[in-house]
């Protein structure tokens, strides 16, 4: 088993599909019944003994000093490229503690702190299985290890969440891959995601840690938002305004 010894929650974006909230706030800084996103993941961090922790900011990148004053075990990394990148622009400024790490967005909501536990048999995602048509990646797994991942969703398969583990062997190599991709190739527009799950898919050995339904939320969209806390339903009068 291996065990992670450091935490990268990626917390860059600018979240447009959250506005009018995010013109002001940072998406992984909003409120979801009353508790910020971000403060979820932070806290089941901890809860799990995960306590060197890394967030890589970018849009409203001070607002996210005031965590310290929480948390004053965080480390702040500033990424000067995301307005013009996409999110392998954050990995690839925090390529230097990949190893033994768990690597997480700051903008999803933690219900069940347990699915963040620091050990770990082999590199790979949260992953939660679905019968039923889903347009997020999906993975198919055989003998306990991904065989395929879809961009585009599908049926009867591991829905990926952005929850992943990497060993140290397998973050030294994915540190070596993202300076290969966003340097050397100039593969700007990638997720980081795309480094390993698809460009160097066969140098790396993947498994998924099993999680259900309702253990984690991902609130990408207003609607989505609304639908959680319906706090939020005169932001959506002012977004069509």
């Amino acid at each position: 088993m291996h065990m992670v010894e450091r935490a990268i929650i990626m917390a860059a974006g600018v979240g447009k599909r959250l506005r009018p909230i995010t013109d002001t706030i940072p998406k992984p800084m909003v409120e979801v019944n009353g508790v910020r996103m971000v403060d979820t993941v932070i806290q089941g961090l901890r809860y799990n003994g995960i306590k060197e922790i890394y967030i890589v900011v970018g849009y409203l990148k001070e607002k996210f000093y005031s965590l310290k004053m929480q948390y004053p075990e965080i480390n702040i990394i500033e990424n000067p490229y995301y307005a013009e990148c996409n999110n392998i622009s954050s990995l690839y400024v925090a390529r230097d503690y990949i190893e033994n790490a768990i690597i997480l967005d700051g903008d999803q909501y933690i219900y069940n702190y347990s699915i963040l536990s620091p050990y770990f048999e082999y590199s790979g995602y949260n992953a939660v299985w679905t019968e039923q048509y889903t347009t997020e990646w999906l993975m198919q797994v055989e003998n306990e290890r991904v065989v395929s991942c879809s961009h585009t969703g599908g049926k009867k398969g591991w829905q990926l969440y952005s929850i992943s583990r990497w060993t140290k062997a397998d973050g030294i190599r994915l540190k070596g891959h993202l300076e290969q991709e966003f340097i050397t190739n100039h593969n700007t527009g990638l997720y980081w995601d795309d480094v390993a799950m698809f460009l160097h898919f066969h140098e790396y050995e993947l498994g998924i840690r099993k999680m259900n339904m309702g253990d984690i939320v991902e609130v990408d969209t207003l609607d989505e938002l609304i639908k959680i806390d319906k706090r939020y339903i005169g932001c959506k009068e002012r977004k069509i305004q």
